[in-house]
């Protein structure tokens, strides 16, 4: 199947929802969906699915090839979002985990979780139609013909929600996320789409959360600080890794090697004791090992969401808390979106 490969339109991260007043022609407002990104190529009889990183995710997903050559009614390119519901009606929410494990080499193992685990595309952009390509026409023209072509969709295809209406994405922000979601995007009506540019705009939550400082791993250079194990002490008392801290620059990455050196664990020899977190098909073959430190010493990081009992993303190094005991850093002090259904927020 030969097409075009599309480099897909990016965000960029902004603290607030943008005014549509400050946006020339307007903007319409979308939720931000947790997911994989999703370039769908469609010839009218072949499905590819591309990724953000241009690799195909076609053979991942039968599922959704049978479903986009059931229900599209002519040739196009969509860029949407590949999704796993999980939950009971009424309580269903996004589920990352799920998601992730559709990422599997075995044929037989994929076809299983096709049917265990069944995923869903929700579309928000039309990149070509019937053969003609709409990358330049403005993004308002592309969602109205985006809405035609997929008017009698059905799930596990979606269109996604919009709102001109700020409040309505405000409430977008502290509700949806309850269901699994990300935050807003807001899309300039007049813009054309920016391949691999960061044309749109994103908002998601910060927060903060003071965690003990568990380990570092070296830096990939093999000099300095690569990054930081964080932990939380749990309902019984122990101690959990939940993700790590990263993004230092060179000269910070040497200096915590130092400022870290009194924190260095050592057995009875002398030597310096070093763990391995555990590995996931994402780490394929990265070194896990790190060099354990005495749990005592607090830093306060940025998160934007937690996915189960970790941080959902690399975290953000802001500041340490010399003031906080490392046995007050529980769970407890994490904010918990409100429960929300993820039916409520797809169409």
């Amino acid at each position: 199947m030969e097409h075009p490969t599309i480099d897909p339109m990016l965000a960029k991260l902004t603290p607030a929802i943008p005014d549509p007043d400050r946006v020339d022609g307007g903007v319409l407002y979308e939720p931000k969906w947790d997911g994989f990104r999703g370039i769908v190529y469609f010839d009218g009889t072949d499905v590819e699915i591309g990724s953000r990183g241009s690799k195909l995710l076609t053979r991942y997903f039968p599922e959704l090839v049978e479903m986009f050559i059931a229900q599209l009614t002519a040739p196009c390119i969509l860029d949407g979002e590949i999704v796993v519901r999980s939950g009971k009606p009424g309580a269903e929410r996004l589920d990352w985990e799920a998601l992730g494990q559709r990422i599997h080499p075995a044929a037989s193992r994929i076809m299983k979780l096709a049917v265990e685990t069944p995923a869903s595309f929700v579309a928000f952009d039309l990149l070509s139609l019937d053969g003609t390509s709409l990358l330049d026409v403005p993004f308002g023209e592309r969602r109205a013909a985006l809405e035609k072509l997929l008017a009698a969709a059905r799930a596990p295809l979606h269109l996604t929600q919009t709102t001109r209406d700020v409040a309505v994405a405000t409430r977008w922000l502290a509700e949806f996320e309850g269901a699994g979601l990300d935050g807003v995007v807001t899309k300039p009506l007049t813009a054309p789409y920016g391949q691999g540019k960061r044309v749109m705009f994103k908002t998601k939550h910060d927060r903060t959360a003071d965690a003990v400082l568990l380990g570092y791993r070296v830096h990939k250079s093999g000099a300095g600080v690569g990054s930081l194990l964080l932990g939380l002490y749990n309902a019984d008392g122990e101690l959990q890794n939940v993700g790590g801290a990263s993004a230092f620059s060179d000269a910070r990455r040497l200096e915590l090697v130092d400022e870290l050196a009194p924190l260095v664990r050592r057995d009875s020899a002398g030597d310096i004791v070093r763990g391995e977190t555990e590995r996931s098909r994402f780490s394929g073959s990265k070194d896990m090992t790190f060099v354990a430190l005495e749990p005592t010493r607090v830093v306060e990081v940025k998160y934007d969401q937690m996915e189960g009992s970790r941080f959902r993303h690399t975290v953000q190094f802001f500041r340490w808390r010399p003031d906080r005991d490392a046995r007050s850093c529980t769970f407890d002090q994490l904010e918990r979106p409100i429960a929300y259904d993820l039916g409520d927020a797809l169409v």
